[in-house]
């Protein structure tokens, strides 16, 4: 298990972008947890950055890791257990913080006070749980909204909790970090794979003793939230109309895609690659596949599933009814309307990174950052 950050190469360290969204980061935003108050919260510097980290604990004490993302807030409690970690207590709500985002360019009110909602019960359950380092991120709704920042302030004010809008990268790498343990074992090179709301994160790693060596990296701001706000939440009356709207989502995303799919595509080449993906709609998927009743974690993370099986329920979602889709178990309400942008994104990875089984995780960026704070490197140092 790996214990430290995956090591700044070939994509980390030099591939800056102009403009909010592309912003790079290293500010430290574990803090030891207190209720919010003037005396209480952490003096911020000229850009931003914590108070430096705190001494190590003693290893029984209790982490937390909150991601606030562009549909859900999660987060998670623990323990150190050798070199793993043992949960003591968790939350996920569904928020929609990026519903109507792409239209408007900021987040709403009514997606603000919903994602307060969440985070106020966050705060109550790092107070109950004497929390000694948390840390807490936002993710691309923050990095792309007007007032992400605004909304930030609001957060630290209203319940204490201090989030980092953390750049692309560190998302990608954070998502790493937390799942590549579960990377099917092979000699090749491997993509690791993150959907979110607001982003899909793609990362090219070869294998390593304890941690992957990160070859290359890409972000596109295509995640099931935006996607579909992009194309319109109408699907149409006919199968032609849901197929055309689906080709429409795979035709966006294929040409962000496109730089990325250029520079690996000799690495796609060769034997044993291997693929890996977190989010919402590869566990989804996978839950189809082994046709559960309802969701089951212990029989999702970890499961190899063949490519071609995925593609088989891609196919059968994209032109299926919303009414039919609410039908199937593990989709539901809270997913129903999202799940067609997130077979359009696996489809246009599966393009350009054929291989014939893909891995599924159900962890990420909430178990990375957990392993860095008991590594007692909670953020990497670098760009502001």
């Amino acid at each position: 298990m790996a214990d430290r950050f995956p090591p700044d190469t070939q994509g980390y360290a030099g591939r800056k972008t102009g403009g909010k969204r592309g912003r790079s980061s290293g500010k430290v935003a574990d803090f030891r947890y207190k209720r919010p108050s003037q005396s209480n919260l952490p003096k911020a510097g000229p850009a931003g950055r914590q108070p430096s980290s705190p001494e190590r604990a003693p290893r029984r004490q209790a982490y937390a890791a909150l991601d606030l993302g562009t549909n859900n807030c999660r987060l998670l409690i623990a323990r150190p257990e050798g070199e793993n970690f043992t949960v003591i207590d968790a939350f996920s709500r569904v928020v929609r913080l990026g519903e109507g985002l792409a239209a408007s360019g900021r987040l709403s009110d009514t997606a603000m006070d919903r994602a307060l909602g969440a985070l106020h019960v966050c705060a109550e359950k790092l107070r109950r749980r004497n929390v000694f380092l948390a840390r807490s991120v936002a993710t691309e709704a923050c990095r792309r909204a007007a007032n992400g920042e605004h909304f930030i302030e609001r957060v630290r004010a209203e319940t204490g909790i201090a989030l980092d809008i953390i750049s692309a990268q560190e998302e990608a790498r954070l998502a790493v970090l937390g799942c590549h343990i579960l990377l099917e074992s092979g000699h090749g090179p491997a993509v690791i794979f993150d959907i979110g709301g607001g982003s899909t994160e793609l990362v090219l790693i070869e294998p390593g003793e304890r941690v992957p060596r990160i070859i290359d990296w890409a972000s596109v701001p295509w995640g099931v939230v935006s996607l579909t706000d992009t194309v319109g939440r109408v699907e149409g009356d006919t199968e032609a109309d849901r197929l055309d709207r689906y080709r429409r989502m795979r035709m966006l995303v294929s040409d962000s895609f496109a730089p990325f799919a250029e520079r690996v595509a000799a690495a796609a080449r060769a034997d044993d690659i291997r693929l890996l993906g977190t989010s919402g709609t590869v566990t989804t998927l996978a839950s189809l596949h082994l046709e559960l009743p309802q969701y089951d974690r212990r029989a999702v993370d970890g499961l190899i599933v063949p490519s071609q099986s995925m593609r088989g329920i891609t196919a059968r979602l994209s032109t299926m009814a919303p009414e039919d889709r609410r039908q199937l178990p593990c989709i539901g309400n809270d997913r129903v309307d999202l799940v067609v942008a997130g077979c359009a994104i696996l489809d246009s990875i599966l393009d350009i990174w054929p291989a014939e089984r893909l891995g599924v995780a159900d962890r990420g960026i909430r178990e990375g950052i957990l392993r860095s704070l008991m590594a007692g490197s909670p953020a990497p140092s670098g760009d502001q």
